[in-house]
């Protein structure tokens, strides 16, 4: 049985030393449906805005830099481009204090300047996104992601190509509803929703292409540091839909302020104990590093997928 049906079973450039450059690949763009994949590619996807999935996404990036892989980006949300500005911003402070770090290759791939929405400037768009991701593909240990929140078709077509996709979700009733549709009473699932019932059409577009899968993975994010019935009811519904449709859960990052601090400078919580970046970390800071640590073992520090519970 389609674990996605409802209960009556119906169906429900690379970067110079200092600067990452943002323009998209010039490599010759394969068919939108067969860019090989010699990287593991990570997708940070949620179709709703504001869920943490750039600092997510630049937080994996930094880790695997630190970790020694060769690491490749693309940024597909080309309207807001916040992991571009977060990069950007990263190597304006590197030139700025004369400080090595780490940046991947990162690729920008921007709207069609075809007819909006329509059916060439959906391809054009495509054959951007695969030849980028060929090309790193070919050079790189990783690849990683980052999509809009929102659904538009080249968002589609970058989830089939996950070898391995994060979810973050903020840790509410309102978030939950794009994964799941659950009684008000009795927080029994009736049905999966928009967003799981994509995956799953995006799983099988993987399974037919190549006859690979997805490690899918939803990270619940900006959770309040103290017990509360709303954190255990998510945690509890969320733990019954990961058995159902699954998926795995990891831990998230808190609703911190330095996550936003961050931003403007290009770090992340692994830079701060770098020579020449003057952060005096508290218990606070401490504690965020170590969420981004549980992250990264989720996902594994290579960037391939690790046997984990659900819970």
């Amino acid at each position: 049985m389609n674990p996605y049906s409802d209960s009556a079973g119906s169906a429900a450039p690379a970067p110079s030393p200092t600067r990452p450059a943002p323009e998209p690949a010039a490599d010759p763009a394969p068919a939108p449906d067969v860019a090989p994949q010699q990287a593991r590619v990570i997708i940070l996807g949620n179709e709703k805005g504001g869920s943490g999935k750039s600092t997510a996404a630049m937080h994996l990036i930094v880790g695997l830099l630190r970790a020694g892989k060769t690491v490749g980006s693309i940024d597909i949300d080309s309207r807001q481009a916040t992991l571009t500005r977060y990069l950007e911003n990263r190597a304006i402070l590197a030139e700025k204090k004369g400080i090595d770090l780490p940046l991947p290759t990162h690729r920008l791939v921007p709207r069609s300047k075809l007819e909006p929405g329509s059916a060439s400037a959906q391809a054009d768009e495509a054959e951007r996104f695969t030849a980028a991701l060929d090309g790193l593909s070919r050079t790189c240990d990783v690849v990683v992601v980052d999509t809009p929140g929102s659904d538009d078709p080249l968002s589609r077509l970058a989830h089939s190509f996950a070898d391995t996709l994060v979810t973050p979700m903020n840790d509410s009733f309102i978030d939950f509803d794009l994964l799941a549709k659950v009684d008000p009473d009795t927080h029994r699932i009736l049905r999966p929703s928009l967003y799981s019932e994509m995956v799953w059409e995006q799983k099988k577009r993987r399974a037919m292409r190549d006859g690979g899968s997805i490690d899918w993975i939803v990270m619940r994010n900006r959770l309040a540091s103290t017990e509360a019935k709303n954190k255990r009811a998510v945690g509890q519904v969320l733990e019954a839909l990961a058995r159902r449709i699954g998926f795995r859960i990891a831990p998230g990052f808190g609703d911190r302020v330095i996550f936003r601090e961050l931003f403007l400078s290009g770090l992340t919580l692994l830079d701060l104990r770098q020579p020449g970046i003057e952060r005096t970390l508290n218990m606070s800071h401490i504690a965020a590093r170590q969420e981004v640590r549980d992250l990264l073992t989720a996902v594994g520090m290579d960037g391939s997928p690790v046997a984990a519970g659900t819970g």
